[in-house]
């Protein structure tokens, strides 16, 4: 198809739209009544460094005696759908009478028409496309405009004589920048520069907001002395700065020059190469280099650069447009200039891409034998020094920030750690200068400390004063391991819990903060290790039984869970990390943390809980007690035993990776398991918990700690605690040499099958409480309610129903009465309960849930 000079050019995401008017093929000679309106997409091929057709779309039109036109295209948001589309605005003319529509081409190439309207005149002077659609433009000096949503024209409020720019400002929505006849006031106000200005000039710059039909100050634009030349605009920002609008622009005016603007005050300028610029628009190159692209009425183009001052980078002639957009898919901006061809060819015969920097493609140059000046070849090396430049500068900007940054953040982390510590030893904090740090303040300045702080010291102080059994600490390997002994009663009140470690000592160059695994491991009488979660603790043997008609059982049972949990001895809770990095210090001290969910009955009502952290007490590490051996495990043989003390268990425990296997044997017992324990592992039981052995056998599998228990002589669950998969594989191997072939081997996931079974009973009764609860407060929210209108209605007059329709007054009461029980049924139907606590009631059902479907996934 043969390019006609009312062809319009458009950049939609990489691609070039190519709009044609034209008559169907068919009807070529013969007075046919339909107009096409054709669209192709043109792609950029890097193969080929060719334009290629990707795909196309026809729009037919009735032009019985009529004739068609493309006034203007461009890309604007669809309001139903918030999506940037193609847009082009049509004239239909017959005779006297002239209809513009405005058509929305859509992905799959299918125009949708929009809205029309008529005139009674042609649209000639500024006329634009903004978002909606929607379609500006200046008549009579006057402005009107007209969107999808009312299909209907509207003039604003204002006198003007052109318009040199349209778009969004913020918090102002569509707004249009335009310049008019000085009105001076009547009296002299204190703007006196401004007032001169205007007199001088006798014309100024304003702002219109056309949603909010609202006037913007022209001064925070340009002053009002470039208003006589200004031709066109292009806002690069704006944004609100204490309730004053500031704007970033450029503009370029009649004296060929481009001005950049910065809140109203020139920031620079730069000489023009052509005459009469009409048009300016911004593109961000892959150097991310700042262009100005600048159309003239002679059909040349030029680029203007920002950098340290504005300069012309580039020149072109005879260019019939130019488009940006990411042409070849780098992900930046390149500069597509259409040139004017005699010829008239094919469309998108003789173009150029170019980001005056790495890109250049021309459908002049072959690409396979093209051997570049030495003009050409100095000139792009120029360009190629200037983008590295730019880019070492931009790259030396975003270190220097992200310094400041990283900065910043370790001061707030420190001084956080330091508020933390001061908060659990129930020190008062104080809190440093916000300008000596050079900080701002995200809230009022206030004499008084925050009224949180004070609350979470009262709920630290609510913690019992000997809550802790007993504080020790450990040395396996490169771990350290800080253990807390719980008491029992203590403990029990407790979910969700955990430890952490923080260094005392202030360093300025390093966080406080110890990066630890915190893990709960219950000691019994007849011991069995099983490490688990901090969010994991063990249920009650006892269940409840559930009644769903008495609310009252419910409140009475459930707070009585906690306290019908038997354990035998104490809860331990451990706290691991990494030994070297705290060695570099030589002797470094460590506040040691305990963070919880603490559990409290109110009103004999179902249990609440808040997040507590206490302070257990401080440890003291130096390289010289780890010299000496004080912290290290100690497990030697002692005839048929393990002396190993309980708190070296642990350790090692805690820094053990842990797996549970089920061992199943169909045709005969599981004897020779113990046998390999006690010989080949040379295996010998703790003298403080005999369940669990410890393998003495020389190698890597030395220390490994072994938990075998038999269900039934052919059924038996393998727990090995080991310090890496090497042993534990060394372990298995060794294993399966001396199992019979017919035995399975399962690993589990976590624990055995029926302590997940109870556990998960325990979790779904829990849940199913939690819900009944939700409804027994709606219920008695009802019921209270319900009581006070009937107590408010006992106030009618309970007389007998025949007396009562004995007068008038007697009827109307009865009315009264009977739509008061009415109102009083629809608002027990139709309870509604309050913001606050549907989302308090919200959450302990989803947390509830959360710990069934656990379960669930660790059972399957």
């Amino acid at each position: 198809m043969l390019l006609s000079e009312q062809d319009q050019f458009l950049s939609y995401n990489g691609e070039v739209l190519v709009f044609q008017l034209s008559k169907p093929k068919h009807a070529e000679g013969a007075n046919d009544k339909t107009m096409n309106l054709c669209v192709r997409r043109m792609v950029f091929n890097r193969d080929t460094k060719l334009f290629v057709q990707k795909s196309s779309g026809v729009f037919s039109m009735h032009a019985s005696h009529s004739k068609f036109e493309m006034i203007c295209c461009g890309c604007t948001t669809d309001s139903r759908t918030g999506i940037v589309l193609p847009c082009i605005l049509m004239k239909k003319k017959k005779q006297n009478n002239v209809k513009y529509f405005v058509l929305l081409l859509h992905s799959s190439n299918q125009f949708e028409q929009s809205f029309y309207f008529k005139l009674d005149y042609e649209l000639k002077e500024d006329i634009r496309l903004f978002a909606g659609p929607s379609v500006l433009w200046r008549h009579a000096n006057k402005l009107f405009y007209i969107s999808s949503s009312t299909c209907v024209v509207q003039s604003a409020p204002v006198q003007l004589s052109s318009v040199v720019w349209a778009g969004e400002i913020v918090d102002e929505g569509t707004a249009i920048l335009g310049i008019r006849t000085a009105c001076l006031p009547e009296t002299e106000d204190a703007d006196g520069f401004s007032v001169s200005d205007r007199a001088i000039w006798g014309s100024e710059f304003f702002g219109y907001a056309i949603q909010t039909q609202k006037m913007l100050t022209g001064t925070c634009f340009m002053p009002h002395a470039y208003s006589r030349v200004v031709s066109s605009v292009h806002i690069c920002k704006s944004e609100r700065w204490k309730k004053q609008l500031r704007v970033s622009l450029v503009a370029v005016t009649h004296k060929n020059q481009l001005i950049w603007f910065q809140n109203g005050v020139p920031k620079g300028v730069c000489e023009l190469p052509y005459e009469k610029p009409c048009s300016v628009k911004p593109a961000v190159t892959s150097s991310n280099d700042l262009l100005f692209v600048v159309s003239f009425a002679s059909g040349n183009s030029c680029a203007v650069q920002r950098r340290d001052s504005l300069q012309v980078a580039s020149k072109w002639q005879k260019v019939k447009c130019i488009l940006v957009d990411d042409f070849i898919g780098s992900g930046s901006e390149q500069l597509l200039l259409l040139f004017k061809d005699d010829s008239n060819t094919d469309v998108l015969s003789t173009f150029k891409i170019t980001d005056l920097g790495e890109v250049n493609y021309a459908s002049d140059i072959t690409y396979k034998h093209d051997i570049p000046a030495a003009e050409g070849l100095q000139e792009n090396g120029l360009l190629t020094v200037r983008a590295l430049e730019t880019r070492l500068q931009a790259g030396w900007t975003s270190v220097r920030e992200l310094q400041q940054h990283l900065g910043l953040q370790k001061k707030v982390i420190l001084e956080s750690c330091r508020a933390l510590i001061d908060l659990v030893e129930e020190r008062t904090h104080i809190l440093p200068n916000a300008k000596e740090e050079g900080l701002v303040s995200l809230w009022d300045d206030v004499e008084n400390p925050p009224h949180s702080l004070s609350k979470e010291t009262s709920l630290a102080s609510k913690v019992p004063e000997h809550f802790t059994e007993e504080l020790w600490q450990r040395v396996v390997g490169d771990s350290l391991v800080v253990g807390v002994k719980l008491t029992e009663s203590f403990y029990l009140s407790l979910s969700d819990v955990s430890l952490s470690l923080v260094m005392n000592q202030d360093f300025s160059s390093i966080s406080p903060i110890i990066k630890c695994q915190s893990k709960i491991i219950k000691l019994n009488k007849a011991f069995s290790a099983l490490a688990v979660s901090s969010s994991q603790i063990e249920p009650p043997p006892k269940k409840m039984k559930l009644d769903l008609h008495s609310k009252n059982d419910v409140r009475k049972e459930f707070p009585k869970r906690s306290s019908s949990v038997q354990l035998d001895g104490a809860k331990t809770l451990t706290a691991v990390t990494s030994l070297s990095p705290l060695l570099a210090f030589h002797r470094v001290c460590c506040v040691v943390l305990l963070h919880a969910r603490k559990q409290n009955h109110q009103n004999d009502s179902l249990q609440q809980s808040k997040n507590i952290t206490v302070l257990c007490g401080k440890i003291l590490l130096s390289l010289e007690d780890i010299s000496n051996g004080r912290y290290s495990v100690k497990m030697l043989r002692d005839n048929s035993y393990c002396t190993g003390s309980v708190e070296d268990i642990l350790a090692v425990l805690a820094v053990s990776l842990r797996f549970s296997f089920q061992i199943v044997s169909s045709d005969c017992t599981l004897t020779p398991v113990g046998s390999w324990l006690l010989g080949e592992m040379e295996c010998t039981p703790f003298k403080e918990c005999q369940d669990n052995i410890f393998c003495h056998k020389a190698g890597n599998v030395h220390g490994t700690i072994f938990n075998w228990t038999l269900k039934n002589p052919f059924e038996g669950v393998l727990t090995i605690f080991c310090r890496n998969l090497t042993v534990l594989f060394q372990c298995l191997h060794s294993l399966t040499r001396v199992l019979p072939p017919s035995c399975s081997v399962k690993l589990l996931r976590s624990g055995s099958k029926a302590v997940l079974t109870e556990h998960l009973a325990l979790a779904l009764e829990k849940e199913m409480l939690t819900l009944k609860n939700s409804l027994f407060l709606k219920e008695a929210k009802a019921e209270n309610s319900l009581t006070w209108e009937n107590e408010s209605g006992r106030k009618i007059n309970n007389s007998p129903l025949a007396s009562l329709l004995d007068t008038g007054e007697g009827v109307q009461q009865f009315r009264n009465k009977l739509q008061k029980e009415r109102e009083e049924s629809v608002r027990s139907m139709n309870q509604t309960m309050n913001g606050a606590l549907y989302q308090k009631t919200a959450l302990k059902i989803a947390e509830a849930q959360l710990s069934s479907d656990m379960i669930v996934w660790r059972l399957s």
